[in-house]
């Protein structure tokens, strides 16, 4: 996803700098909800394996 995101970064500035302000609006905006999407997900999986929650866990039981 992270992937994803700085492709889209990437095509943003391409088209800003190319003059074309719709297209890198446009990727701007997708680049910057995949980022956002990306460090939420992170965050709530370093969260569940602070707290141990998972395959690990359930088969050490």
């Amino acid at each position: 996803m992270l992937k994803y995101a700085i492709i889209f970064a990437i095509i943003s500035l391409i088209a800003g700098a190319l003059g074309f302000t719709g297209i890198a609006a446009g990727s701007a905006g997708i680049a910057k909800i995949l980022f956002f999407l990306f460090l939420a997900l992170t965050v709530l999986f370093v969260v569940l394996a602070m707290l141990g929650v998972g395959a690990a866990r359930k088969a050490l039981r």
